[in-house]
């Protein structure tokens, strides 16, 4: 494929690899964490949001719908899902954005027009892109000609990616990338198909395969009380880390916060989130002390 769906570009990111980054999201993940603060970049389809508190009752929207699929109610827009065709047509004449687009296919070399524009950024810095989702190796053909066109022009390449996909995808995309981001939800695969969707043991064995090629790593966990933030699984997933081959990699924690609750209002969803709990300050602590008790270093991103 020559196009993929990105649903969002991050200038001057910080969080997201060394120095000042451009980070670009794929839309698309084969999990479903319960906790996902990017619920948009689940579905791999071109998706509508609405944000009613940002709604003036202009109803633009409603008069240029070829489908008249929009409907201005005491609640706002209501949109008939069957007739939308999602051509964006309401979004790009909201004045207020109350309707947004998440979803827009981008080519090779419109993607790495706008991060050639980031350079100076990225030297002065000692930055670079960073490519995420998402899972952006769902769409392995357009990652791997932007990772090798970034490595021809000299600029550092970060992945961020659950590593839920085949081997060889895995493998490829390792040895056009500089670091890696990993995730690492849960290490009891019952668990981690319970909140994920999907079971834990073929990203488990990516892990080993890619750390076998000493590639950079840093590793990530959404830490939520209630889910894996219990210290048995954290001395499980300390003793994996230290295990792995060649030298310990660090970890970055990323205590749970609840921000997605209003990105599924926007998509129309509901969400469960009833057990999930950001650890206290002495929790996150205690975590942080298993982990250096093993050997390895651990921090809050």
């Amino acid at each position: 494929m020559n196009t993929s769906l990105i649903f969002d570009i991050k200038h001057y990111a910080i969080n997201d690899g060394p120095g000042i980054r451009l980070t670009v999201f794929f839309k698309g993940c084969p999990l479903s964490c319960k906790w996902c603060h990017n619920p948009e970049s689940i579905s791999p389809l071109v998706q509508k949001l609405y944000t009613a508190s940002k709604c003036i009752g202009s109803q633009k929207c409603v008069g240029i719908c070829p489908n008249n699929a929009l409907v201005l109610t005491e609640n706002g827009i209501i949109t008939d899902i069957e007739a939308c065709h999602l051509c964006g047509k309401c979004a790009e004449v909201c004045p207020t954005k109350a309707i947004e687009m998440s979803g827009s296919l981008m080519t090779v070399e419109e993607i790495m027009e706008i991060i050639e524009k980031e350079t100076l950024f990225f030297d002065q810095s000692g930055g670079g892109v960073t490519f995420s989702g998402g899972e952006p190796l769902m769409h392995p053909h357009l990652l791997l000609k932007l990772l090798k066109e970034c490595g021809r022009k000299g600029i550092h390449r970060v992945v961020d990616t659950t590593l839920f996909t085949k081997q060889a995808i895995v493998m490829e995309v390792a040895g056009n990338s500089d670091l890696f981001l990993i995730d690492i939800k849960h290490m009891d695969s019952a668990k981690h198909k319970e909140f994920t969707g999907v079971p834990n043991e073929l990203i488990l064995g990516n892990i080993i395969k890619v750390a076998k090629t000493n590639k950079e790593i840093i590793f990530r966990i959404p830490l939520i009380k209630g889910v894996n933030a219990d210290l048995d699984n954290i001395e499980q997933t300390a003793k994996f880390i230290k295990n792995l081959p060649g030298k310990t990699r660090p970890i970055q924690l990323l205590p749970y916060h609840d921000v997605a609750i209003g990105k599924h209002a926007k998509m129309g969803n509901t969400v469960e989130l009833e057990g999930m709990e950001t650890p206290t300050k002495e929790e996150i602590e205690n975590v942080i002390s298993v982990f250096d008790g093993l050997g390895v270093k651990a921090s809050i991103l």
